[in-house]
């Protein structure tokens, strides 16, 4: 049995996915850009762009009553392997040890002309 997970304050496309699902106690959030709740793309560094991202996946994860602490696994794709250093000292900055499994993957292109996604597994 599958549940869908809805949040306020955070942009999403209706119809088309779910901000999250739960089942079997998993919560799967879909890939989060740096897109604030107002539909801005924001621009600027790594830093600011993950802060966006975790953000949006902090608000998603408490509408399922959960939080970054939750995450078990987080896929990361990037436009630019370039944006991986500076990706890996602010990523970890958001989790404690034992940090999710993790990997990151380059694309060609991501929605909106986002230049960084980050999908989330958490677990209850």
């Amino acid at each position: 049995m599958k549940k869908e997970i809805i949040a306020d304050g955070v942009d999403a496309v209706p119809g088309v996915l779910s901000q999250a699902i739960e089942a079997n106690g998993l919560v799967f959030v879909s890939g989060q850009i740096h897109i604030t709740p107002d539909g801005e793309v924001l621009g600027g560094s790594v830093e600011e762009k993950i802060s966006q991202i975790m953000k949006n996946a902090s608000t998603i994860l408490a509408a399922a009553e959960l939080t970054l602490d939750h995450v078990v696994k987080a896929t990361v794709f990037v436009t630019d392997l370039a944006q991986m250093p500076e990706l890996n000292q602010c990523y970890p900055t958001y989790f404690t040890a034992p940090f999710p499994a993790r990997e990151a993957v380059c694309v060609k292109a991501l929605p909106l002309g986002a230049t960084i996604e980050i999908s989330f597994v958490a677990a209850r």
